[in-house]
C-alpha cells in the first residue's frame, strides 16, 4: 500500500512540475533542470519546484493534524479547525499584519500563528473544562465551535474595516499555493517534523484510547497527558500550514477516512499513510485548479472544497446509518 502511495505521489509531483498556466513538457522540464532550457521556463520551473515542495509538507501537515483531531476527539467529523486551531492562527495573523505590518504568508507569519493556535487551544480548553472536574470531549467541541466563531467574526470585521491593508487577504483566506516558496517551505518543516515526532510517541496511547477512557488507564495510559500531547502535535502542523498557505479546508476532514480505508485503525499506520496521501490529495486539487480554468487558476482551496464536500456527506450517511 504505501509503495502503492509513494508511485502515486511520484506522479503528482511530476504532474505539479509539468502542468500549469503555460503548457509544458518532460522534455523542457529535464532540459531546465540540466541548465540547457529557456531561461523563461526555468524561472517557471523554479517557482513550480517551489510551489511542490511546500505543497508535499503542507498536504502531510494538514493530513497529519486531521487524524490526530479525529483519533483524540473520538469524531470521525474533526478537522484541524474543530478546536479553534485555524481561527486563532487566522486572528493573531490578521491582529499582526494591522497593528505591526507583518506579511501574510511570510516565515515569520509561522510563528505568529503558532502563538495564535497555541491560545485558541488553550481558551478552548479553558471554556470546556470551566465548572468540571476534568476535559469533556463534547464540551470542547462545542466551547470550539463557540471560539472559532467569535474570532472568525473578529477577523472579517479587521479585514473589512482595512480593506487597503487586506486587499491580499481574500486570495489567504480561500487557500493557495501559487505564491508558495523555498523560505515558506523552510519555515513549515520543523514544525511537521517536531508534531510527526510528537504523534509517533503517542500513537500507542491513541490506540488504546479507542478504547475508552477506562480502559486505557487500565492499560497504564496517562490519558490526558495523551490527549493534550496529541492535540499539541495537531496544533503546531496545522498552525504552521495555515500560516503559510491559507486555511484550506477538508484535506484533514478527508484524508484520515481515506488512510484509514486503507490501512485500517492502527495510529503508526495511518500517520504513515496520512503523511503520503495528504501531499497526493493537496497537489493533485492544485494541478486540476491549474489546468481546468486555463490560463486562469483555480486556487487550491476551492478545489478541495468541492472534493471535500462529498466525502463529508459519505461520512455524514455513513454515521446515520451506524445509529
Amino acid at each position: 500500500m504505501y509503495l502503492g502511495c509513494l508511485v502515486v505521489l511520484a506522479a503528482v509531483v511530476v504532474a505539479s512540475l509539468v502542468f500549469g498556466s503555460k503548457e509544458t513538457s518532460l522534455t523542457e522540464l529535464f532540459n531546465s533542470w540540466a541548465g540547457h532550457g529557456d531561461p523563461y521556463l526555468e524561472a517557471v520551473f523554479d517557482s513550480r519546484y517551489q510551489r511542490t515542495v511546500l505543497g508535499v509538507v503542507v498536504g502531510a501537515a494538514l493530513a497529519l493534524s486531521g487524524a490526530l483531531m479525529q483519533s483524540v476527539t473520538a469524531n470521525p467529523l474533526a478537522d484541524p479547525g474543530l478546536l479553534g486551531i485555524n481561527a486563532g492562527a487566522a486572528a493573531a495573523m490578521v491582529t499582526c499584519t494591522a497593528l505591526f505590518g507583518l506579511t501574510l504568508g511570510s516565515p515569520a507569519a509561522v510563528w505568529v500563528a503558532l502563538a495564535g493556535a497555541g491560545l485558541a487551544a488553550v481558551a478552548v480548553y479553558v471554556v470546556g473544562t470551566a465548572g468540571s472536574s476534568g476535559a469533556n470531549l463534547v464540551r470542547l467541541i462545542l466551547s470550539g465551535a463557540v471560539v472559532t466563531a467569535v474570532l472568525t467574526a473578529y477577523v472579517q470585521g479587521i479585514a473589512l474595516s482595512l480593506p487597503k491593508i487586506f486587499d491580499n487577504y481574500r486570495f489567504w483566506v480561500v487557500g493557495a499555493l501559487n505564491h508558495g516558496s523555498y523560505s515558506q517551505f523552510l519555515a513549515v518543516l520543523p514544525f511537521l517534523v517536531l508534531g510527526l515526532v510528537i504523534a509517533f510517541a503517542v500513537a500507542g496511547g491513541l490506540d488504546s484510547l479507542a478504547l475508552g477512557t477506562e480502559a486505557a488507564t487500565g492499560l497504564g495510559v496517562h490519558t490526558g497527558l495523551t490527549r493534550a500531547a496529541g492535540l499539541g502535535a495537531a496544533t503546531l502542523m496545522s498552525a504552521a500550514a495555515t500560516a503559510a498557505v491559507g486555511p484550506i479546508a477538508f484535506v484533514g476532514l478527508a484524508v484520515p477516512h481515506i488512510v484509514r480505508a486503507l490501512v485500517g485503525l492502527d495510529m503508526r499506520r495511518q500517520l504513515i499513510g496520512a503523511a503520503l496521501v495528504g501531499p497526493i490529495v493537496l497537489l493533485g486539487a492544485d494541478v486540476i485548479g491549474r489546468v481546468l480554468l486555463r490560463p486562469q487558476e483555480l486556487m487550491v482551496g476551492v478545489v478541495t472544497a468541492f472534493v471535500g464536500a462529498p466525502v463529508l456527506l459519505f461520512v455524514v450517511r455513513k454515521l446515520g446509518d451506524r445509529s
